[in-house]
């Protein structure tokens, strides 16, 4: 099941939800709009490494906006830090940002129970796109879950601003396995 918009602002008033900065003008019917951040990061090397540390780049998006080019990956981060202990998260592109040919979170929108913070979002453009901070670019949408609920407590906790890939941090974790 999915959550109303009037049952995500009762459920963030009450706490279940946890949206910081809130504002009751961004919620929809079945979702919440999340604002850029004023931040991006981009790598640096021509060939990204999974089992290394990749070098990036830091770009601040002044009040002109920053135009994104394609064929390049850019990780920005939601103005709000979002999360729930209750609650499954999942974050998409809205759609008004897709048809302007921007493509937001595909691969991974879906946030674990008990994550809080600044999601990280992989913003990859088809054509150049000037985006700017503030600018409503996707939307969260919240699922019931069943059955016994283990509490994410990994390496992207309490993320504040874009945070890089940190997939080589899994190699070292106990019992990782590699895939």
């Amino acid at each position: 099941m999915i959550l109303t918009g009037p049952e995500i602002t009762q459920a963030t008033a009450d706490g279940r939800i946890r949206v910081s900065p809130f504002e009751p003008t961004q919620v929809n019917p079945n979702s919440y709009n999340v604002r850029l951040g004023s931040t991006l990061l981009t790598y640096t090397a021509d060939t990204l490494d999974a089992h290394r540390p990749n070098a990036t780049e830091s770009i601040e998006i002044g009040p002109d906006g920053f135009e994104l080019q394609p064929g390049q990956l850019y990780l920005g981060h939601t103005i709000e830090e979002v999360g729930s202990d209750t609650f499954v998260p999942l974050l998409f592109g809205r759609s008004s940002v897709g048809r302007l040919g921007l493509f937001v979170e595909i691969t991974a929108p879906i946030g674990d129970i008990g994550f809080h913070g600044q999601w990280t979002l992989m913003l990859s453009p088809i054509r150049p796109l000037r985006v700017y901070p503030g600018m409503r670019i996707g939307q969260v949408m919240f699922f019931v879950s069943v059955g016994p609920v283990a509490l994410y407590a990994g390496k992207y906790q309490s993320s504040a601003g874009p945070r890089p890939s940190a997939y080589w941090r899994d190699l070292t974790a106990p019992g990782a396995v590699v895939s």
